[in-house]
């Protein structure tokens, strides 16, 4: 069983990973990242090529598209 230091350390590591895709996707174009930047969840392929630049999973991005309605 995880203990709580493992599981902050996956998350500092998993922060890190979003945050370095976020840089190459801000200096290299509309890069489509591969995991979500709110949750966390992969991205799966076909949405990334579908949508250019994507930065979050269709379930963050369904409830971010309501909060602005």
């Amino acid at each position: 069983m995880a203990d709580e230091c493992d599981m902050a350390q996956d998350m500092e590591a998993l922060h890190r990973r979003i945050a370095l895709e976020s840089l190459h996707s801000a200096t290299t174009g509309r890069n489509s990242l591969y995991y979500c930047e709110e949750c966390g969840d992969p991205i799966p392929e076909a949405r990334r090529q579908a949508v250019p630049g994507v930065r979050l999973c269709l379930e963050c991005q369904e409830e971010a598209d309501a909060c602005h309605r």
